[in-house]
């Protein structure tokens, strides 16, 4: 029988760790016939980190970040967005009214009546000063987005427009975030979400209505011809610092003049508005083709930030950082070959990993916008990091774990059971020194890869199934602001190690 104390200790060590099935053994795949000596231990083994520079990132998401901010801490950073827009394979616009040719029709004339872009974000939708005044403008792209490579932070905009042709940049307006001119009972209203609404050249929706009949004439794909006669937005904010927008809708809305018709197809008339001659006027009200930005085309988002800032943040030594958006996460150096050394023979049974962060500084507290602890952060083997968010990859508790930030008084990212990845990771090495053989040099293999013991801390943005809330759909690249001062640094230069702590169990020792 196992011995009662070493049992005892080895279950509350579990417990406390809140391990799951995740288990792994070094050295054994079967128990001994007997269990008579079975011991259960805990070892804590040191862990280096370092503050690492995302540079650009993969971003591909339906939002697109807006606006400017300075922060004392990481100085200011922008963000503008390209999008391309969609055009359905049945949109088409209704045909003229004629009352010999086409009674059927409703539309008043041929024409455009107006063009628009409508960029709409939630209640709240924004960080900083909700009353800053900013300025935007909106250029014309005259080359598609290119999917393989238009979805990192560090797209240029201006390889998809000609910024020294004025006609080029199709629209401008002044904004905040809060707009004052629409009433409190209008924002209180469940179908009221804030929007930008910004006036286009007509000569634009009148381009796109004359192409689409010329399409429904010849009985061509107007989607199609879409693509090549509008490639797309490109909006940036030139005024104002203080605010950034998240815009979830992007619309360009072609509008018409339409008659009011009854069932009989007979246009209603206005009942007190006549013409000069005292007849009653038709009734005419307006409507709109959109054409919008969508999961299915190619919408990128860039962000520049004050790099003298993020270096300085960088040689601080002391600590470690997490900076959101497309700034600085944390690289953590794991002691897998101690491990390897000193638990060969045993049965790891968990491995757990916590990353305390700093509360925000007195000084840093008295600004008034403070960015605070990103929510969720994902810890990924770092030579793994860009494939993930490029491929739209999960997180699988294999080599890729999700935590979310424990604010309730300790401050906290806790990984519960690595056991797997470190798993993972030797048996990596092993496989790669059977393949060699006697040949086999450990020094070689480690310096042709020195990414195989580091793992990345990365603040990223977790999406969830709406019906259910619990089941996870996305996981991005976190692209609002936010950051941490972690724990750790390094050691010889004011830093302090941090620990992993294992769980293991032993037999006959």
């Amino acid at each position: 029988m196992m011995k009662v104390k070493y049992f005892w200790a080895t279950l509350t060590a579990l417990l406390l760790f809140s391990c799951d099935d995740n288990t792994g053994s070094l050295g054994l795949n079967l128990f001994p016939d007997s269990d008579k000596n079975i011991k259960g231990h805990l070892a804590v083994y040191d862990v280096t980190t370092s503050s690492q520079l995302s540079g650009a990132v993969f971003a591909k998401t339906n939002v697109g970040y807006l606006g400017k901010f300075t922060d004392p801490y990481f100085g200011y950073y922008e963000a503008g967005f390209l999008a391309q827009l969609n055009c359905t394979d049945s949109l088409t616009f209704p045909s003229v009214y004629n009352a010999e040719t086409n009674p059927s029709g409703i539309m008043v004339e041929d024409k455009s009546f107006a063009t628009e872009l409508v960029l709409t974000y939630p209640i709240g939708g924004y960080f900083g000063d909700s009353l800053t005044a900013c300025h935007l403008s909106v250029y014309q792209l005259d080359k598609v987005l290119d999917k393989a490579s238009a979805h990192y932070t560090d797209i240029v905009p201006e390889n998809y427009y000609n910024e020294n042709d004025p006609k080029s940049l199709i629209g401008q307006k002044a904004y905040s975030a809060l707009d004052l001119s629409v009433s409190d009972s209008t924002k209180a209203l469940s179908t009221y979400y804030p929007a930008i609404r910004i006036s286009l050249p007509n000569e634009i929706g009148q381009k796109i209505l004359d192409e689409s009949r010329i399409c429904e004439k010849n009985g061509t794909n107007f989607a199609e011809r879409f693509k090549d006669l509008f490639k797309g937005v490109y909006v940036k904010c030139d005024y104002g610092d203080g605010t950034v927008l998240y815009i979830d809708a992007i619309e360009l809305n072609v509008a018409y003049k339409f008659y009011v018709k009854d069932s009989l197809n007979n246009i209603v008339k206005k009942k007190y508005e006549t013409d000069a001659d005292g007849n009653p006027v038709d009734s005419i009200l307006y409507s709109a083709r959109t054409f919008a930005a969508t999961k299915e085309i190619v919408q990128a988002n860039q962000f520049k930030n004050n790099n003298v800032k993020i270096n300085q943040r960088l040689a601080e030594t002391q600590w470690t950082y997490l900076k959101t958006p497309a700034g600085i996460y944390t690289r953590a150096v794991l002691p897998l070959n101690q491990i390897e050394k000193e638990l060969s023979s045993d049965t790891i049974n968990a491995i757990k990993l916590t990353l305390n962060h700093y509360t925000q500084d007195n000084d840093y507290n008295k600004y008034q916008y403070s960015i605070s602890a990103p929510t969720y952060v994902l810890l990924i083997r770092e030579k793994d990091k860009e494939e993930f968010f490029e491929d739209n990859k999960l997180p699988d508790n294999l080599t890729t774990y999700l935590s979310m930030h424990n604010s309730g008084g300790n401050n906290t990212y806790t990984f519960s059971n690595l056991t797997r990845l470190f798993m993972i990771c030797l048996a990596e090495k092993k496989a790669a020194k059977v393949e060699a053989g006697s040949s086999w040099n450990e020094q070689d293999w480690l310096a042709a890869n020195p990414l195989w013991d580091k793992v990345a801390i990365i603040p990223v943005l977790v999406n969830y199934d709406t019906s259910t809330s619990q089941n996870i759909i996305s996981v991005q690249n976190d692209l609002q602001p936010g950051y941490a001062k972690l724990k750790g640094g390094d050691p010889e230069n004011g830093g302090q190690k941090l620990q992993v702590e294992v769980i293991y169990t032993s037999f006959n020792k």
